[in-house]
């Protein structure tokens, strides 16, 4: 019985002692925790000035394209070498030459039947003054002579035989002029549709020329892009904006200098904005200056093609008192770190009125000479202790803003 009641009282007196021990005995001391403070990068913010910027898009249009049709008939005797695709002339160049034969024949019994209606004219005028002679001989006054005895009915016919001669020449010398298809402005071909011999006739389509004297492209504005500009009204009291358009040449990105010159005044149904036009001179470069030959960066740049795809950056108003925020300084929730007087971090939420792609603007909740955190933070706490460190590679403000940024 002994034996079986020994394990027993063994593991009963190592429950007391364990008791015993945990009721009797003090706790450890408890070390305070360190409050360890973040390394983290900053800078100072200061207001500056920024000058906003619209950005849109567009397509190189010409000012002005055609589409030669022949006005008369006749097989092409002679084409320039101009009038190729891609060939470039100026204005009232000899582009087509048609078979002016028939033209001149034409032209020429026209002045035939001038000649031969001056001729009756002029006898009508013998005769009429022949019959004046002969009522006067009468002592009659000329106010009661009949119109049949003085010839005037038969006088006036003959003026207007010349008259319709006069006519009939005229509209030769045109059809004659005619043959010859010449430019009508400075230019280059688009499409051709005849070559030598062949016989057109009229109304038949001869090919497509478009102007390149300017090149002109259509950029939307939207409600927001009018916000950031000044009155655009400017713009149609000639009083025209100077533009940058960039795109990319042969993979290069290049730019080219533009000017706003009208708003087409219409907002547009398909997506509600408000249509500008820009204009480039010389978009192909063939008629550069002196002064733009010796400039090395004009003979640099090279000719904007039409069908170019190109994004216009257009100036507009400027924000006195603004904060220059980094992007990437911006957490989110609108929210921005800040270090306070006991170097503990402090979150506050701004409202960005714009921002570009390096900076968010604002202008109100901070203050001149705020810390502003620009390191990365991990999962920032609102009063963790900080080790602030200025940043010496401070980011520049390059005053310019753009509506293309997205707001967080």
């Amino acid at each position: 019985m002994k034996r079986k009641l020994l394990p027993i009282v063994i593991i009963g007196a190592a429950i007391l002692v364990s008791v015993a021990m945990h009721f009797f005995s003090s706790p450890p001391p408890k070390a305070k925790s360190p409050d360890t403070a973040v390394a983290v990068k900053t800078m100072l913010l200061h207001r500056t000035q920024a000058k906003l910027a619209v950005e849109s898009q567009g397509t190189v249009e010409p000012r002005t394209s055609t589409t030669l049709i022949s006005e008369v008939s006749g097989t092409v005797l002679k084409v320039s070498p101009k009038f190729v695709v891609g060939g470039s002339f100026e204005a009232g160049d000899l582009l087509l030459q048609l078979d002016p034969t028939d033209y001149e024949v034409a032209l020429q019994q026209a002045n035939a039947r001038l000649v031969s209606m001056n001729a009756q004219l002029t006898f009508e005028r013998a005769r009429a003054s022949q019959a004046q002679k002969e009522w006067s001989m009468t002592g009659r006054p000329t106010e009661e002579a009949p119109l049949l005895a003085l010839r005037k009915p038969y006088l006036e016919e003959a003026r207007a035989k010349v008259l319709q001669a006069e006519a009939e020449v005229k509209q030769a010398e045109r059809k004659l002029a005619r043959t010859s298809i010449r430019a009508p402005y400075t230019g280059m071909v688009a499409v051709k549709s005849v070559d030598i011999g062949q016989y057109v006739t009229v109304g038949a389509r001869l090919g497509e020329t478009f102007a390149i004297d300017f090149a002109e492209v259509r950029l939307p504005l939207t409600k927001r892009d009018l916000s950031m500009m000044n009155s655009f009204s400017s713009a149609d009291k000639d009083q025209h904006l100077n533009i940058t358009l960039h795109g990319s040449i042969d993979g290069n990105e290049t730019q080219w200098p533009a000017t706003l010159v009208r708003s087409e005044g219409v907002i547009s149904e398909q997506n509600r904005a408000l249509y500008v036009v820009a204009r480039v001179e010389d978009p192909y470069k063939k008629h550069r200056s002196e002064h733009d030959s010796q400039d090395a960066g004009a003979a640099a740049s090279p000719p904007l093609l039409m069908g170019t795809f190109v994004t216009a950056t257009i100036g507009g108003k400027t924000l006195d008192n603004t904060f220059a925020i980094p992007r990437h300084a911006m957490l989110e929730g609108n929210k921005v770190a800040l270090v306070d007087a006991d170097q503990r971090l402090q979150l506050k939420v701004v409202e960005p009125i714009f921002g570009d792609q390096r900076f968010y603007y604002v202008t109100t909740g901070l203050q001149e000479g705020d810390q502003l955190v620009i390191s990365a933070l991990g999962v920032p706490i609102e009063g963790m202790k900080l080790g602030p460190e200025l940043a010496t590679d401070k980011p520049e403000n390059n005053a310019s803003v753009s509506d293309d940024a997205n707001e967080k």
